[in-house]
This record gives C-alpha cells, sequence and structure tokens, in this order.
C-alpha cells in the first residue's frame, strides 16, 4: 500500500540510516511532505535531495530530540513518525545520563507529541543489541522473534535502547486526542553496512596505522548477519506501508521484528576483510591475544576506569560486553518481516559489497592523507 499524499516525519535524517531512508521515500511514493528533523542539518544534503524530491515537499526541523515546541511543530498535521534518532556508543565514551536523556526520554516525548497531534503510526529503530548476546556468549544462529534468550543488558547504550523499544511498544493502540489510535512497532537491524558506515571508516583507518594489515577482534567462527544499508531503509519503508493497510497494522502494531538481508553469515573482523581485501587490505589470523586474556584485560581496564573516573575520564578503546558481541555467533532470520510486512531484501550480497567497497575505495585517499598529516 502506497504512502502517497502522506506527511511523515524522519528523525535523525542526516544520520546513516536516515539520509537513506528519506532519499527511498522520495525515490518510492509521492509523499506530499517528508519533515526532516535532526540535530545539525546539512545544507548540502538538502541541496541534494532538492534534485531528486520532484512534487514532495521537503522541510528542514534542525535542534534537539528534547525540545518539544521543536517536536510539536514537526509532527502537527503528520501521519507517520520514523523514529531512527539515536545517540549511538559502543565504547561508553558518552555518559549514561546524555543515552538516556537522547534514547529514552527523547522517545518518550516524541510518543507523547503524537498522541497530541493525532499521529496515527509510529515506526522506531531499534538494534540487535537489545537481543544480546548475554554475557555467558550463549549463541544463537538463525533465530527469530520467538527464540528464548535470557539476557541481561549491563552496557548503558544497550539498555537505553531496549527501555526506548519498551516505551515504544507500549504506546501501541493509546488513544489519540482525536480519538483515533496510535499504532508502532519496532524494527532491530542487524550490524548496519554500507556506503556512508564510520565504523567501516574506523576500521579501515586502524588498517592504514597498522601497514595496510587489519587487526582480528572476533573469531571466525563467530558469525552474525550484518545488513546493508539499503535493505535496512527499505523495512522501514515497508513496515510503513503495512501500518497503512488495515489488516496489517493490526497483525505487525505492538511487535518487534528483526531485520536482516542475503548478507552470508560471518564474523565482524571477516566482514571488515571481505569489503576492505579488494583495496589491498589483509587480515591478522589470530587476534594478538587469545580471547580469554583480551577478557581479562578489558576487566582490568574497565576497573581502572573506576578508579581513575573522579579524577579524570578514562575509556577503555574495548570492554566486556564489546568483546562478547564481537565473538559470539547472534544471526537471525528476517523471514516474519517477510510474513508480516512484505520486507524482502532489493539489494544482494553481491550488489551490496560492490556498492560499500566502491564507496570506502573513494574514501581511501582522503583517509590515508589524514592519518599522514597525523
Amino acid at each position: 500500500m502506497s504512502l502517497q499524499g502522506d506527511v511523515c516525519v524522519v528523525t535523525g535524517a542526516c544520520g546513516f540510516l536516515g539520509e537513506r531512508l528519506v532519499r527511498l521515500l522520495l525515490e518510492e511514493d509521492k509523499l506530499t511532505e517528508i519533515r526532516m528533523l535532526d540535530i545539525n542539518v546539512r545544507p548540502q544534503l538538502i541541496q541534494c535531495l532538492e534534485e531528486i524530491r520532484g512534487d514532495t515537499l521537503v522541510s528542514v526541523f534542525e535542534g534537539d530530540i528534547s525540545d518539544s515546541e521543536l517536536l510539536r511543530r514537526a509532527c502537527k498535521g503528520a501521519s507517520l513518525v520514523f523514529h531512527t534518532a539515536s545517540l549511538i556508543d559502543v565504547t561508553g565514551k558518552v555518559l549514561y545520563s546524555e543515552l538516556h536523556r537522547v534514547n529514552v526520554k527523547g522517545t518518550q516525548l516524541l510518543l507523547e507529541t503524537c498522541v497530541q497531534e493525532n499521529v496515527v503510526s509510529f515506526i522506531y529503530t531499534s538494534s540487535i543489541e537489545v537481543a544480546g548476546p548475554n554475557a555467558n556468549g550463549d549463541p544463537i544462529i538463525n533465530g527469530d522473534e520467538n527464540t528464548p534468550y535470557t539476557c541481561s543488558l549491563k552496557f548503558p547504550y544497550s539498555k537505553t535502547k531496549k527501555e526506548a523499544e519498551q516505551v515504544t511498544l507500549q504506546a501501541q493502540g493509546e488513544v489519540l486526542q482525536n480519538g483515533g489510535r496510535l499504532a508502532t512497532c519496532a524494527l532491530r537491524p542487524m550490524y548496519i553496512y554500507g556506503e556512508g558506515c564510520r565504523f567501516l571508516l574506523g576500521h579501515m583507518g586502524d588498517g592504514i596505522r597498522n601497514g595496510d594489515m587489519l587487526y582480528r577482534t572476533s573469531r571466525p567462527e563467530a558469525q552474525v548477519n550484518p545488513v546493508y544499508v539499503g535493505n535496512a531503509a527499505l523495512a522501514h519503508l515497508q513496515a510503513a506501508r503495512a501500518l497503512r493497510d488495515p489488516q496489517r497494522r493490526a497483525a505487525i502494531g505492538g511487535n518487534f521484528y528483526y531485520i536482516s538481508d542475503d548478507t552470508p553469515p560471518v564474523s565482524y573482523s571477516d566482514f571488515n576483510h571481505a569489503v576492505l581485501s579488494p583495496l589491498g587490505f589483509s587480515i591478522q589470523e589470530k587476534p594478538i591475544l587469545p580471547i580469554p586474556v583480551l577478557y581479562l584485560l578489558c576487566f582490568l581496564m574497565e576497573m581502572l576506569q573506576i578508579l581513575l573516573c573522579p579524577f579524570k575520564r578514562f575509556t577503555p578503546p574495548i570492554n566486556r560486553q564489546l568483546l562478547t558481541m564481537l565473538n559470539t555467533p547472534f544471526s537471525f532470520s528476517y523471514r516474519r518481516a517477510q510474513r508480516d510486512m512484505g520486507y524482502a531484501p532489493r539489494y544482494s550480497w553481491e550488489e551490496a559489497r560492490k556498492r560499500t567497497m566502491d564507496w570506502v575505495a573513494s574514501q581511501l585517499p582522503k583517509e590515508r592523507e589524514r592519518i599522514k598529516v597525523k
């Protein structure tokens, strides 16, 4: 079902996923208006979108997700919100209070605004990290939404994303000001890669500093299934279309969905190598130290972090949860999303890899120059 005629809000619209989603919406459906909400909107992006927007009005709402007046203006008259905005932190650099303010409080405030402004559909971009892995590193291979798994989240980013997801799903069926009902769903993408992925740039930079050798931080058998950004954006569009269909709306409202594609299961380290190897990067056969030793070092660094806390902020480059995540087989199927919302990956692994590799290749000279200057 088309979104033609709709007015939609995209939070985090200038982010990695948000920008791709905005472009997809402009290409696929003749919306009346797309409202881009972000804390920092790049003028160059708006100029690029002007060339492809057609008759769709593209409006900019620049500011913080905790600004209630900004949210009210952005949501007034809208029928759909894609909430992709989030503070992402995998190493613990960001204070928990700030993560909670943006990821949880921001989501709560946005949902409250949707109720006040009669927005009927709300799609939340969650994360695979809300599922785990747990501290024991118990694996899941090709799991689904019904796979039982015990996990007590301790890392601040994971905790705030999980709390925000719960807030979203609990808002399902809330009565709007005009008497209608709000429908919500949450999408849990795997690790998202593609053009614009800053994590890939970071790994490439580390590889350059190491003589074009990529560090190995995950065992080859710790397979996960990353998802290409174009397919992750498509899943959001399909979810929006499904929520507009009365029958599908009832089926998916209040539920979460794992979003993956046909990227072959591979460890995080070997995935980086698969994308960067055509550019001349090799990879270490084994981690510099055995994983148990690395785990102990992470523990010691975390203890040092606590001891230094009153005097200096110290962030270890890796922590126990991140090390566990990198070394736990953790893969999920997209079949439920395919069944309920009609999602099917548009980009094959071969095409996704080529598009990603071409983008990384375009960034390589600048990255080498930047690191050389340092």
